[in-house]
């Protein structure tokens, strides 16, 4: 079963373009063109502007600048754990912007209930950059870059895999891997960023993570265990289908899998093995996603459903049907638990006094939200990385979802993963890596 038969909506751009025309001097001159606003006035030559008025650009950059001293600051949304008196995370209040009167869908800001108008087509990427065949050059009134936003920046695309990223690992030693759909495993040089070795798996890499020496590949009906350090390997039976996700804790591996059951694995030192320990039952679904965090388990699948598993006894604690779609993502981060749906959303839970999950806010996006990745910038800020099926990434400050900029990709975005000094690394459908590097503003 693949997950892409799950997914819906897509990264259409929608918007005619419209090259910058002013109408004779005998039209209107202070009226600006509302299709103009929008993105799709197709006429040639118009008779309204097809610019901002000065003092409404003003307006404007007043708004979008995250330096102006008239940003809004709305402490009423910083997270709060009920459940410990209410104190406020340890992520700081944050910043975040009013989207009280703002419809995503219009083009337009409304602020006070006025709308002031945005300069059409300019938060938007220019398909045809991604094709390398806009004709308009330095003139687009599109992005013509691969990102948007201060304080990061792109060090280098690595290129090799012949289709879709799946996974991105880290292990202890100097080396970056890479697992793709196209069968291979490849292993980079961080010095050089060059491909230094490409391992065969027989079969497409379903996820992948490391600890420490440890490299564990999920792959269907089973999982590959490399020690990068001693040269070690295995081959860990029992899954059914593709292994989805990974998580390791405790001494024992967790794996997800296609035909809904939470595999788990206990580390045997004597004999330097791992050992079959349960299978969890429950969900209906592939299970692709796990995160573990707070003497928990927590598990989201394709059946739209996230559960919680007590790590001591390895029974369900709680089974919540809160998303509408698939539940793509989970990150566990400073006793909060992020999981994020093709439904649109990210939602934020705590644990409260009867030891149950609760929402206590929800973030939500025009388009499916497919990978969650949190770290933190060179200033010590936590910054989440959202992945959409739109192919992009949208960043975010936490805890007040304050956008921090974007990333774009020909395809969707799949793998995400962080690095040391400020490093974080993003795979495309396409099989393009980009290495990406917070830097202080």
């Amino acid at each position: 079963m693949e997950i892409e038969n799950y997914y819906h909506g897509g990264g259409g751009y929608g918007n005619k373009r419209s090259y910058h025309r002013a109408g004779p001097t005998s039209w209107p001159q202070n009226k600006v063109c509302i299709f103009w606003q929008k993105g799709r006035c197709n006429r040639d030559p118009c008779q309204f502007l097809h610019e901002l008025p000065v003092d409404q650009t003003q307006t404007l950059t007043q708004i979008h600048d995250p330096s102006s001293s008239k940003r809004p600051h709305h402490q009423h949304l910083v997270w709060t754990n009920p459940a410990t008196g209410a104190n406020k995370s340890k992520w700081g209040l944050g910043r975040h912007r009013d989207h009280t009167n703002e419809n995503p869908n219009s083009g337009r800001l409304k602020v006070n209930g006025e709308g002031v108008g945005t300069i059409a087509g300019s938060d938007r990427l220019c398909k045809f950059f991604l094709s390398d065949s806009c004709s308009f050059g330095d003139k687009c009134r599109f992005l013509h870059s691969w990102s948007t936003g201060d304080g990061f920046s792109l060090v280098t695309p690595l290129k090799g895999h012949e289709k879709a990223v799946t996974a991105i690992a880290l292990p202890s030693g100097g080396k970056l891997y890479s697992g793709s759909k196209d069968m291979t495993i490849k292993v980079w040089d961080c010095e050089t960023g060059q491909c230094a070795a490409t391992i065969s798996t027989g079969c497409e890499v379903g996820c992948m993570i490391s600890e420490e020496a440890w490299l564990f590949v999920g792959i269907p009906d089973s999982i590959k265990v490399w020690n990068t350090k001693t040269g070690i390997e295995m081959t860990l039976p029992g899954p059914v289908g593709q292994v989805y996700a990974l998580v390791a804790a405790n001494d024992m591996l967790f794996a997800g899998t296609q035909d809904g059951r939470i595999l788990v694995w206990r580390f045997n030192v004597a004999t330097n093995c791992f050992e079959p320990a349960a299978s969890l039952v429950g969900h209906r679904l592939a299970v692709i996603s796990l995160a573990v965090g707070g003497a928990r388990l927590y598990s989201g699948s394709m059946d739209n459903t996230l559960k919680a598993w007590d790590l001591s006894t390895l029974q369900c604690i709680q089974t919540i049907s809160d998303h509408s779609n698939v539940v793509m993502s989970l990150l566990y981060w400073d006793q909060f638990l992020l999981s994020c749906s093709l439904d649109n959303t990210v939602k934020v839970w705590f644990t409260n006094n009867q030891e149950q999950l609760e929402v206590t806010y929800t973030h939500t996006e025009e388009h499916g939200i497919i990978s969650l990745c949190g770290m933190h910038d060179v200033q010590g800020k936590p910054v989440l990385l959202c992945s959409l099926n739109d192919n992009s990434v949208h960043i975010y400050d936490l805890p007040s979802f304050n956008e921090r900029g974007r990333i774009f990709a020909k395809q969707e975005i799949r793998a995400m993963q962080t690095g040391p000094t400020g490093l974080f690394f993003t795979g495309d459908g396409t099989g393009e890596l980009k290495v990406w590097k917070w830097c202080a503003n």
